[in-house]
């Protein structure tokens, strides 16, 4: 079947100028691992690895074979399924600590470093990436998959528990007391998924099970036709702060499409289309900006705009109003993806315009014009804005993985879906 113009647009983008960047700059080929200590210009800063980076980039070079040997890219299949290998082989040699969590940053070669209170295993997210890249791996068939995946449901049970009993760490920016946030279960229910997708297992499907019942059931879900958490207040009394009335439209939009894949993998946890399309619609409203265009990184779960509240002085309020009105990669190219996935399956002629105009805006301002990647950290007029975002890092996975995906749609033939989905 030849390429749609927006199928070439994409694929090409994707190996000339992603792809392409990551394997000159970013690939470690002789340890093993991904270098992503790098400026928003892809200046080298340095030489230091993080575990929360590394699982990302050995799941995305999985999913890089998997393309190529699908037919859907141009490349050596080989060498990307190598780096996924060395990659969760690094981390595997490296990372994870006795207790089945993992060390936050690591050293070019593997050496645990530790924080400023001399502690190792300071997020719960690390632990869950690299189970992320252990499971990409796995597929791969190397002779170390069945370890491999006895570390990843190791390490994911535990990340389960912390997350359930909320004793979980979420470094660089703790959960405050007396609220719970979505990144948790979302992250939880994504990765167990691809474990399970990797290395099925009665107890990793039940991981997923729960998160998504952490998501959408229960008498306060995370989600629903009228609800909207980023971080769910135990109690009533704190519906006033910034904390519970800020929300961020990108990762609704990301959960959503990952609500789809999951149901892909377990049909018994299909998510009905008509909410899944009234969330994206919510997200894209409330969190589009009409005076520059793009989606705004925070904005008000009640009146849009700059998120309001009652502050309880916590880093990450800090972090909200500071950069509520940035732009950022990882919201629009996992926007990108969302939206097209869902008006691919629901057909929704909404969506399908939504998805034009991200896909627009996103292609005009984030790839760097000298065919370096994308700039991806953003000013709310969309020039670039030299500043760290959460990790000093340039993200490996976001751009790639959505750009992968949504070169994919489209080129495989949808299937009939009898649970409450049109197509698969």
């Amino acid at each position: 079947m030849p390429e749609s113009p927006d199928q070439e647009r994409i694929r090409s983008h994707l190996e000339r100028d992603v792809l392409a960047w990551w394997s000159d700059h970013g690939a470690d080929d002789h340890v093993g691992g991904v270098r992503t200590c790098f400026t928003n210009r892809g200046v080298p800063l340095s030489s230091e690895k993080y575990t929360w980076s590394q699982g990302r980039w050995a799941w995305t070079c999985a999913l890089v074979a998997d393309e190529i040997d699908a037919g859907h890219l141009h490349g050596d299949a080989a060498l990307w399924r190598d780096r996924s290998a060395r990659t969760a082989e690094f981390l595997a040699t490296h990372a994870f600590l006795p207790d089945g969590r993992t060390s936050f940053r690591l050293s070019e070669t593997g050496e645990h470093l530790a924080d400023e209170n001399g502690e190792y295993a300071t997020s719960v997210f690390a632990d869950l990436f690299a189970v992320l890249g252990l499971a990409g791996a796995i597929r791969t068939g190397g002779e170390q998959a069945p370890a491999w995946r006895d570390q990843a449901r190791r390490t994911m049970l535990v990340a389960d528990t912390s997350l359930r009993e909320g004793t979980a760490r979420t470094a660089p920016y703790p959960v405050p007391s007396g609220f719970r946030d979505l990144a948790g279960p979302m992250t939880a229910m994504h990765v167990a998924a691809e474990l399970h997708r990797a290395a099925p297992s009665d107890d990793v499907s039940e991981v997923v099970a729960r998160a998504h019942r952490a998501l959408l059931g229960g008498e306060t879900p995370f989600l629903g036709l009228d609800a909207w958490w980023e971080y769910r207040p135990e109690s009533t009394t704190d519906h006033d702060t910034l904390l519970a009335r800020h929300v961020t439209p990108g990762h609704l939009l990301e959960l959503l499409w990952m609500f789809v894949h999951v149901g892909d993998e377990l049909p018994e946890l299909r998510v009905p289309e008509a909410l899944l399309e009234s969330l994206a619609l919510r997200a894209l409203e409330t969190g589009w900006d009409e005076e520059e265009g793009g989606l705004l990184r925070y904005v008000d779960r009640e009146t849009g705009g700059k998120p309001a509240g009652r502050l309880l002085e916590t880093p990450y309020e800090s972090l909200v109003q500071r950069t509520w009105d940035t732009k950022l990669w990882w919201v629009h190219a996992e926007a990108m993806y969302a939206t097209a996935l869902l008006a691919h399956r629901t057909g929704s002629s909404e969506l399908e315009r939504w998805s034009g105009r991200v896909r627009d805006y996103t292609l005009a301002t984030f790839p760097d014009p000298d065919g370096k990647e994308w700039i991806q950290i953003r000013s709310r007029d969309g020039s670039p804005l030299d500043e760290v975002v959460a990790l000093p890092v340039k993200d490996p996975m976001h751009i790639a993985r959505s750009l992968l995906l949504l070169n994919r749609i489209g080129r495989e033939i949808p299937t009939p879906n009898t649970e409450g989905s049109e197509r698969d």
